[in-house]
């Protein structure tokens, strides 16, 4: 247990009161939001843990969503990661360190007003989608929201699915969404109902079978969020398509985020 009291100027010491291993590869943790962070839903922050002198930190989308006293966090385990591989060893009563100010693209301003909101994640990619999911204001700006989460194996799955389910059976946003979100999860490797890439259901007809409709400039607003080689390949197709990549000072019709990959 990390039992040391050290501060650091900037830094707030958060204490971990949850903790879950969804499988050997992923976990998520829950902490107190201090009352200084305010931040948009799909936002990141900073947190990390002490390093020597000074602590290591590292960019993590909060999972959970902006009205929510609860910060929750969603992470991959890699063994020789030098945050990671620590990370994944936190137990109740441990601390992190969190910077309190908090950044990113994945939010609802740096989109251009629409019918319909899509959230393309792979891996750990979902974490800001799942406080977007839960945000109010989604419903209200947009009259349907799909959530599509790829991953290799059909328990990775699991901890988006959970949430999702919390979230559509929520007595006050339940009313809020009113049926207007859909999950959609795939695998690559195991074989599960649904399989493949959005990349590939977006050229093969399966993400308007799914969906009711293809990807559309008119109706369509988009938000990517995976590793380098799946933004990449999902920017082109929303390029392809004539949509203009958005950001917070000029919204548009998609918007990525780099700062991690999963």
């Amino acid at each position: 247990m990390n039992t040391s009291t050290k501060s650091y100027s900037g830094l707030e010491r958060l204490e971990v009161f949850s903790i879950r291993h969804w499988t050997n590869r992923t976990f998520s943790f829950q902490c107190k939001r201090p009352k200084n962070l305010r931040f948009r839903s799909g936002e990141f922050v900073m947190i990390g843990l002490e390093n020597g002198d000074k602590p290591l930190l590292r960019a993590y989308s909060i999972a959970s969503p902006s009205w929510d006293e609860i910060l929750e966090f969603y992470s991959i385990k890699v063994s020789d990661g030098p945050l990671t591989s620590r990370l994944q060893n936190l137990t109740k009563g441990d601390s992190i360190f969190l910077k309190p100010k908090s950044v990113g693209t994945l939010v609802l301003d740096a989109l251009l007003p629409s019918q319909r909101l899509i959230l393309f994640s792979t891996g750990t990619g979902i974490a800001p989608f799942l406080s977007v999911i839960r945000d109010p204001e989604t419903y209200e700006k947009f009259d349907q929201v799909i959530l599509t989460h790829t991953c290799r194996y059909k328990d990775e799955l699991e901890y988006g699915k959970k949430v999702y389910e919390k979230t559509n059976n929520d007595n006050l946003l339940s009313e809020i969404i009113n049926g207007k979100l859909k999950l959609i999860s795939t695998t690559t490797r195991e074989d599960t109902p649904l399989m493949g890439r959005m990349t590939e259901w977006l050229q093969n007809g399966k993400f308007k079978i799914n969906t009711g409709s293809d990807l559309n400039l008119e109706t369509d607003r988009v938000m990517i969020c995976g590793s380098l080689n799946m933004l990449q390949d999902h920017k082109n197709i929303c390029l392809q398509k004539g949509m203009i990549e958005g950001s917070n000072s000029n919204p548009g019709h998609f918007v990525i985020e780099k700062a991690f990959v999963d």
